[in-house]
């Protein structure tokens, strides 16, 4: 894919990077109606503005990101949401399985939201938003009525349905619903982006809740998820009717534009994508496996059940603070202490065996995480070197493709690393050193690997930070 078709979709999440949008850097319009057929549902309101015609408000932009949160609420909210999942899975419908293997179910779904982001981002610049959007929601709900249907201890079928099915589903919707925005703000631009993303952590907080008591009751497992699909159908069918595109189709950018081999030459941007794909590599794992870690360790149902929740309630505030910071600080600045933070508080996991242990571990590393993941796309507009950001779509690409392996890959060598004897301690060193006493003997190497797979991202984000600060003149980068 070209930098062309990524960078209109792509360059809205650099928001915070202090850029000015590539609108106020050229006099030529870069829309026109004689440019693509009309597709479907593009709205007949829709022409080409100048740089001060953002509405920046308004009833439609509102219902615009509303419709947005829905969206991340459905996808993000369910990835984040997978700990219940695996853990039910580990004990029930699958216990014969490793943890590796059933946490692939997951690892899958949440590569294909980043991976099909992609092609969808294109469709998105060439006006083919509500197909995006349509063809998602369709694919989405049919495939998690799907999972209602599967039988106990036929893997094939979750990872269709769950992993390939609905993860197809939530790629075709997240991005395109994410960079809307841009076609009604730019200077609240962050604040806007800011309220649909924080749709995925509420998804986190509703979805635990819903699915952990279901599954308890005698209507069980094929219930819980046709409540999820029910509800997530109705909202989904709003999103659609809510959610308008404003701009016409974008043209092909002329212009020299930056190419992978370019970009492949910047050493610095280089480091940055491998920090981040160590960070994606673990940051994700104790979404995964608090629940199941909380219930083996005896602490109280109730609690844990409310684990993965109580992680995701503190993700909202972690999604939203460290990025108005980040308006003013620069977003690597904010970035590099949240990340080497989340990897001290790895070490705090040892201590989720009871009550106060769960539910403070999961307070600390839900906000940091949190800020750790949603900052790590706008960093990349740290790193654009044209002044019209034409540069930017393909970096954001590359960065994209490069999170999804780390998120494929990511949990399931920590589910290996965990073994069916729960041995913590290899996949939570995937997270530090180990200690003589038997119980850290027995849990601390799943922490360690996760805290150097964390602390080796930091690294790199500190190790180009005075690099990109001189590149660009200034230490708010």
């Amino acid at each position: 894919m070209t930098d062309n078709g990524n960078r209109s979709s792509l360059d809205d999440l650099s928001s915070h990077s202090g850029y000015i949008h590539p609108h106020s850097l050229s006099s030529k319009d870069e829309h026109s109606d004689h440019d693509a057929p009309r597709p479907l549902h593009q709205d007949n309101e829709s022409q080409p503005v100048g740089p001060g015609d953002f509405p920046e408000g308004g009833l439609r932009a509102w219902l615009t990101v509303l419709g947005g949160t829905i969206v991340t609420f459905c996808t993000f909210g369910v990835v984040q949401s997978f700990g219940v999942y695996q853990d039910y899975y580990t004990r029930n419908t699958l216990q014969s399985l490793s943890a590796s293997k059933i946490s692939l179910i997951g690892s899958m779904q949440v590569f294909l939201v980043f991976a099909i982001g992609l092609p969808a981002g294109r469709w998105f610049d060439m006006g083919y938003f509500h197909h995006c959007l349509l063809s998602g929601t369709a694919i989405y709900t049919f495939s998690v009525f799907m999972l209602s249907l599967v039988k106990p201890h036929h893997y094939y079928q979750n990872l269709l349905a769950q992993g390939v099915g609905m993860g197809l589903g939530m790629g075709l919707m997240f991005l395109p619903s994410l960079t809307i925005t841009s076609h009604y703000f730019r200077r609240k631009r962050s604040m806007a982006m800011g309220l649909v993303v924080a749709g995925s952590s509420i998804g986190g907080v509703v979805y635990p809740i819903l699915l952990n008591n279901v599954f308890s009751r005698s209507s069980g497992f094929g219930w819980g998820v046709r409540a999820v699909g029910f509800m997530d159908l109705g909202l989904l069918i709003i999103a659609n009717l809510i959610m308008k595109t404003r701009l016409p189709p974008k043209k092909k950018m002329q212009g020299e534009g930056a190419t992978f081999r370019k970009v492949l030459t910047d050493v610095p941007y280089l480091i940055y994508m491998l920090g981040g794909f160590l960070v994606f590599w673990g940051v994700f794992v104790p979404f995964f496996y608090l629940q199941l870690y909380a219930a083996l360790h005896g602490v109280n149902p109730t609690i844990t059940k409310y684990s993965i929740t109580i992680m995701n309630v503190a993700s909202i505030f972690g999604r939203t603070v460290p990025n108005i910071a980040a308006d003013f600080m620069g977003p690597l600045n904010v970035i590099i202490p949240s990340t080497f933070i989340s990897a001290c508080l790895i070490f705090a996991m040892f201590g989720a065996v009871n009550v106060t242990g769960v539910i403070c571990f999961g307070i600390f590393y839900g906000f940091f995480s949190g800020g750790m993941v949603s900052i790590v796309a706008p960093c990349a507009g740290s790193f654009v070197t044209h002044a019209d950001l034409s540069d930017l779509g393909i970096r954001i690409s590359m960065l994209s493709f490069a999170l999804s392996l780390a998120l494929l890959t990511g949990n399931p060598i920590a589910g290996a690393l965990l073994t069916s004897n729960h041995q913590w301690h290899r996949p939570l060193i995937f997270a530090a050193v180990s200690s003589d006493h038997l119980f850290f003997r027995k849990y601390t190497r799943l922490m360690f690997c996760l805290q150097v797979s964390l602390f080796l991202g930091a690294a790199c984000h500190i190790a180009i930070w005075k690099t990109i600060s001189r590149r660009r003149g200034s230490i708010k980068i």
